[in-house]
């Protein structure tokens, strides 16, 4: 038979399960308390691992390599280089570059750095070569001078710019005679050819009065299969040959042309003959003339007085009356002179010489 139960003995049992589940909860909260100290204070950061153990050096990594370190593949080929320019040809004939009739005035004063800085490729000396051929000729042009500074300014202006068109490989030589004596403009000529050969191989002469300017850039500077009267057709004679055998002015013969009649007399001193005297040397080696037609021969001369020491030859017409006798013992081959001193402007070359006189 069944006990009956006390009173109050459901309350006690309720008692006990709640004290049992308090003191359960406590150890929990206990338990997690000690937990939570062992590994730091709350809020605190957390250590920093702990450092890796020394790689052993011997052994390759095992991570991957960074991205500085894996190899870089090889850098592209540079595109191969354009193949060589062919080297230039001969230049065309006629130059491209010519215009034909130019204005020739003397009217304005010429400044020589001003001509040398709008002709940039004219090199020390008066040098220049067409760059993109190679020039049919390689010309010296010869100046016999003495004292006639502001003449030489307007040819400078005018003819650099034209030979430049005419695509020559050219020089320009002025040659100074020093002293009071008698010019000899035929002797001075003489020494131009001899020294501009002793600076380049040179196979065209051009010998030109210094107060000539050509009106017509297709009047080539050049030498042909004869030798060349360039000053055809020149202002101070009306624009026409003053006689048929004129030889003056502005002339071309060819490096074996001029060796072949000895060169130009040195005998003639003062005004006058030695043209003449040239066109005999050249007539007696069976030689002619040839030149350009009036239009293009036009030329204009720089109006001036008679130079001192410079005064008409008495001797001119008996000498050219016996240049077949005297032709090959006067000329390069008697030639004498003294190089003073030689200056390379911008411009040009400027050769002072001693010529001595006519009783030396």
């Amino acid at each position: 038979m069944k006990e009956p139960s006390l009173p109050g003995t459901s309350l006690q049992r309720a008692c006990r399960l709640l004290v049992a589940f308090c003191a359960l909860h406590l150890s929990a909260t206990l338990l997690y308390y000690l937990a939570g100290s062992a590994l730091g204070p709350p809020g605190s950061p957390e250590p920093p691992p702990a450092p890796p153990p020394p790689a052993n050096l011997s052994l390759p990594l095992s991570r991957p390599p960074s991205p500085a370190a894996r190899p870089r593949p090889p850098p592209a080929s540079p595109p191969p280089p354009p193949p060589p320019r062919p080297p230039p040809g001969p230049c065309p004939e006629p130059s491209p570059l010519l215009v034909g009739a130019l204005r020739v005035e003397f009217s304005q004063p010429v400044n020589l750095e001003e001509v040398a800085r709008i002709n940039p490729e004219v090199k020390t000396g008066g040098r220049f070569a067409p760059k993109d051929c190679i020039a049919l000729q390689k010309v010296a042009i010869i100046i016999p001078f003495r004292n006639r500074e502001e003449h030489l300014k307007y040819w400078l202006y005018y003819l650099h710019p034209i030979l430049q068109r005419q695509q020559l490989d050219y020089g320009v030589y002025v040659i100074n005679q020093d002293g009071e004596e008698e010019f000899n403009r035929a002797k001075l000529l003489n020494i131009g050819f001899a020294e501009a050969l002793k600076e380049y191989d040179y196979d065209c002469f051009v010998f030109s009065d210094v107060d000539l300017i050509p009106m017509d850039d297709r009047n080539t500077y050049k030498c042909y299969s004869q030798p060349r009267h360039l000053s055809v057709s020149m202002d101070k004679f009306g624009f026409r040959l003053p006689y048929n055998q004129y030889f003056g002015g502005v002339s071309a013969l060819s490096k074996e042309q001029f060796t072949k009649i000895n060169g130009f007399p040195n005998n003639y001193w003062g005004w006058g003959g030695e043209d003449d005297d040239i066109y005999n040397r050249l007539v007696f080696k069976g030689m002619g003339i040839s030149r350009p037609d009036a239009v293009i021969g036009k030329c204009r001369m720089i109006r001036h007085s008679r130079d001192q020491k410079n005064e008409p030859n008495p001797e001119r017409f008996d000498r050219i009356a016996h240049t077949r006798e005297t032709m090959s013992s006067d000329g390069l081959n008697t030639l004498s002179y003294k190089v003073l001193r030689t200056d390379k402007y911008p411009l040009y070359t400027k050769i002072t010489v001693d010529i001595g006189s006519p009783n030396s």
